[in-house]
């Protein structure tokens, strides 16, 4: 470690130090079923949110908490995983889980390893240097985390209490805690797409971006992209990198999306306050900008059309795909295509009964259909499946008394944003995001325990100063 670097995390102790008002202790430990102090809050997913959503209950004295993640110990989230694109996307000022303490901006973090004069001639952040950077946060502010655990069912317990079964390499155990926060990013509430076109193909023919794939094994390959957004770019990108003889990439819109709507919307007022919106409002623009899809930046682009071997086919849906050889057949309005491998870039589906750790609530979850029905011109097929979550990110019940323990699942996620907006999984809304994450859940917790603060509240009796009364003496003049 460096002298700059040194010098940041001491910069970093004294910050949180000096902004820490009210610093006071106001919870107390309920035990769980099992005799052993349950957690205040369960954060299942150690990626940027759940690390951002760990710190803002840190700062509001919560600190009974833990984070759980299923990866080893930097491996979560996308970064080093199925995230193909060699940048963010999101402009280097953003900031985000730092919540505006300057010294734990990433812009902090990289003058002090790479020096000032390189972050002044950066460009955009290596997302290989943003998750170096996640885990010094995650490290810097001492934040509880367990990798190797994976939630596989919450169910609720005694004492209002929500338990967690959770699996490990040694097995399987059970946390009690009083809230769960699914901070599970794209997976979130439903599992990825691939079209019904091509859920015949096996494995060794057709996968998903967010699926392992093997790009050296398709050198001198012809590979088939289905999807247009900025992900399907980064996969046809890594695929023309390592050698694949062609790629194709399907559009089914009569021209590409290069709008980012996500751009416009990264205001205050819309981050902090879209989900104060009605019903009809927030619908009409998560419609409009979720159905336009993420467009992606010129770079994205240019990594694709340096190649002369990619095309790029407008007004293309693959709708069927049949064997051909080894290969795969795809008729398209352009005409047949013959590969040899097909990369489905088509998203994420909200569907909670493919969550196992949601198996005991899953039918009992309101969906947006259950809340709203939009007009006939703004109706959508995919909308209605998300879920719809009250003010404090909670699950609501489709029926209600049925399932009134979900209340205390909390959900910032991809599957938040039909509620929130641009929220649980985005850089952009996280410094507005996340405070309001978090007062939902001290207010919960608050709520609950009114009684004993009231208790606590009649029993204060600390006086803050000494007060000498004197009696006057025998004929002492008043």
């Amino acid at each position: 470690m460096n002298d700059a670097l040194i010098a940041l995390e001491a910069q970093v102790h004294a910050d949180l130090a000096k902004t820490a008002h009210p610093d006071a202790a106001w919870l107390t430990p309920r035990l769980g079923p099992d005799d052993r102090p349950a957690l205040d809050v369960l954060v299942v997913g150690a990626g940027q949110s759940g690390l951002a959503t760990a710190f803002g209950l840190m700062r509001s004295q919560v600190s009974n908490i833990l984070v759980l993640d299923k990866s080893a110990e930097g491996q979560e989230g996308p970064w080093l995983s199925y995230a193909r694109m060699h940048t963010l996307r999101s402009p280097k000022h953003f900031t985000g889980p730092d919540l505006d303490i300057p010294s734990l901006t990433y812009q902090s973090w990289h003058e002090a390893r790479f020096g000032e004069e390189n972050w002044r001639n950066l460009d955009l952040i290596p997302r290989a240097l943003w998750a170096e950077y996640l885990l010094w946060f995650r490290r810097v502010t001492g934040l509880p985390v367990r990798n190797g655990c994976e939630v596989i069912e919450i169910s609720p317990a005694a004492c209002g209490l929500l338990a967690a079964k959770v699996q490990m390499a040694s097995g399987v155990d059970t946390v009690f805690a009083r809230k769960v926060v699914l901070a599970t990013g794209q997976e979130g509430m439903g599992d990825w797409i691939i079209p019904e076109a091509l859920r015949h193909l096996p494995p060794s023919l057709c996968a998903h971006t967010a699926q392992p794939i093997d790009f050296a094994g398709l050198r001198g390959k012809q590979v088939a992209v289905i999807g247009a957004g900025a992900s399907a770019f980064d996969n046809a990108a890594a695929a023309l990198e390592a050698g694949a003889a062609e790629v194709h990439l399907f559009c089914r819109r009569a021209e590409i999306q290069v709008i980012q709507p996500y751009r416009w919307l990264t205001f205050r007022g819309f981050l902090r306050h879209f989900c104060d919106l009605d019903v009809a409002w927030r619908w009409r623009f998560m419609r409009a900008i979720l159905e336009m899809r993420e467009g992606f930046p010129q770079a994205t682009y240019d990594r694709c059309a340096f190649h002369a071997n990619f095309f790029l086919h407008e007004g293309a849906a693959v709708e069927a795909a049949g064997a051909a050889g080894r290969g795969v057949e795809l008729p398209t309005p352009n005409g047949t295509f013959a590969v040899d491998f097909v990369i489905s870039a088509t998203g994420i589906d909200m569907n909670f009964a493919d969550r196992p750790e949601l198996r005991n609530c899953a039918a009992n979850i309101a969906a947006w259909a259950d809340r709203y029905e939009p007009p006939v011109d703004e109706r959508s097929p995919r909308l209605p499946r998300f879920p719809y979550l009250a003010d404090d990110y909670t699950l609501v019940e489709r029926v209600a008394g049925e399932t009134p323990w979900i209340a205390d699942i909390h959900v910032f996620a991809i599957a938040s944003t039909m509620s929130f907006g641009p929220s649980g999984s985005s850089i952009n809304a996280m410094t507005t995001a996340v405070p309001k994450l978090v007062h939902g859940l001290t207010r919960g917790l608050f709520r609950a325990d009114i009684e004993r603060h009231w208790a606590s509240f009649r029993a204060y009796d600390v006086p803050q100063a000494v007060v000498e009364r004197r009696t006057p003496a025998m004929g002492e003049e008043r």
